[in-house]
Formats: structure tokens, C-alpha cells, sequence
């Protein structure tokens, strides 16, 4: 190991038997995501090959290592096959994501993730086996587009032909029960769940009464649910 820049709190065997995440690339993504990991207890082994990268999470994270991901021996010096979980989240080089994807499938973790950058990064790397291949710029370039185009605070597509959007009432269901707004017959969506001020976040039912001042979470289809959180 003393080839390598590292900082840890712990050796790498050990965090991995604790049932923590390796994050490979510690850019703009990894970085969030290693860093949200540790904030919700998670441990974290952080590998990166730039010294900078590594000296600026240096005592963020668990262990963060500079090192080249793309050689096998260097990624079983540091005990990547002992984790369940490692997420190839490099993107400035897809050679290098792809290799180190390929390694890590190689060295037979069970649950492999990795960012792709274009479509055809992530056919490669699906292709090669990596069951969640996430790509990061592209899905949020289409969340904020959502957004922009209604009156949602947020917008989180579960699949092609479902959605949930988190909105205020229109004026349509304010102040009647629920069940007579008929929102799901009218519109096509269903409202789950509401948040008033004071109070915090339930679910609806039948005799809920919603304000104007609550916030609620809409469930359908993506068009129904954007044409809803624009009805004012």
C-alpha cells in the first residue's frame, strides 16, 4: 500500500466487511454521492487518481486513495472484491470507466453502478454486464426541464409512463373533500400526500381538505401530472 496517497480512518478490508460502498471517481458525481453516503452513515472507500481529488477529501470520507482503477492488482491491493457495493462513477474518461467497469465486474462484486456520459458509454457498459448504469447530466437536464416548463418544486420520474411531482393545489381542489373533486377522473392523477405549514407531511384520503397554502405530491402519468401542477 505505500505506493499508493491514501487517507483513512480505517483499513480498506475492514470498512468493506462493515458493508460500506467503494466510490471510483471522485468528480463532481462521486463526489456528491460519496459524500451523501457518509452523511446518512454509510462508510466510504474513495479512489481517485488525482492527487488534488484525494487531498481534498482528505477526513470527508472513510478511506480516499489516489490510484489507477483501471489495473486489477491495484484494485485487489485495496480490497475491492471484499465490498459489496462500488460505484464507477468516472466521466472525463470513458476508457478508463469502461476498464475499470470491466474490472470490478472481473473481480465479481455483486452490485455494480456506473455514470455514463453518452448513450453510447452506457450501452458499452451495459453490455458489459453493469446492471445500473446511471447517467447523471442527462436525467437532471430532463428533471430542471420539467420544472421550467410548470409550476412544480419537483419532478422525479419513476419510469417512462409514471411520475411523482411535488406542487401547490390549484384552486380546482381547495377546499372540498378530496373525494368531490374527482381529481383522479378529471385529471387522470392521484394526489398521495400533503404538507401544511405547522403541521407536516400526511397522507391524503378521501376527507382531505386541502389549502391553499399546502404543498402535495402528485402521482401519474408525466403529461397528466405537469398539466395538473400548471392548473392555477
Amino acid at each position: 500500500m505505500d505506493k499508493f496517497s491514501f487517507f483513512s480512518r480505517a483499513n480498506p478490508n475492514r470498512i468493506a466487511e462493515a458493508g460500506a460502498v467503494a466510490v471510483i471517481g471522485l468528480g463532481r458525481f462521486g463526489s456528491a454521492l460519496a459524500l451523501e453516503l457518509m452523511a446518512n452513515g454509510t462508510e466510504v472507500l474513495g479512489i481517485d487518481d488525482r492527487e488534488e481529488i484525494v487531498q481534498a477529501h482528505n477526513g470527508l470520507l472513510t478511506h480516499v486513495v489516489r490510484a489507477d482503477s483501471t489495473k486489477e492488482e491495484t484494485l485487489r491491493q485495496l480490497s475491492v472484491p471484499e465490498f459489496e457495493r462500488v460505484v464507477v462513477a468516472i466521466g472525463g474518461d470513458i476508457q478508463a470507466s469502461i476498464l475499470t467497469a470491466a474490472l470490478v465486474l472481473k473481480l465479481k462484486v455483486p452490485t455494480v453502478w456506473a455514470k455514463a456520459v453518452t448513450d453510447q458509454h452506457g450501452e458499452i457498459l451495459t453490455q458489459l454486464g453493469v446492471r445500473h448504469v446511471v447517467f447523471p447530466e442527462k436525467d437532471m437536464g430532463r428533471r430542471v426541464a420539467h420544472l421550467v416548463r410548470g409550476a412544480m418544486q419537483d419532478y422525479i420520474e419513476v419510469g417512462e409512463n409514471f411520475a411523482i411531482v411535488k406542487t401547490t393545489p390549484p384552486r380546482a381542489v381547495q377546499g372540498i373533500a378530496l373525494a368531490a373533486t374527482k381529481v383522479r377522473a378529471v385529471y387522470g392523477v392521484t394526489i398521495t400526500a400533503f404538507d401544511r405549514a405547522g403541521v407536516g407531511w400526511s397522507y391524503t384520503s378521501v376527507d382531505t381538505v386541502l389549502e391553499a397554502g399546502d404543498v402535495i405530491l402528485v402521482a401519474g402519468a408525466p403529461d397528466r401530472v405537469e398539466a395538473f401542477s400548471q392548473l392555477r
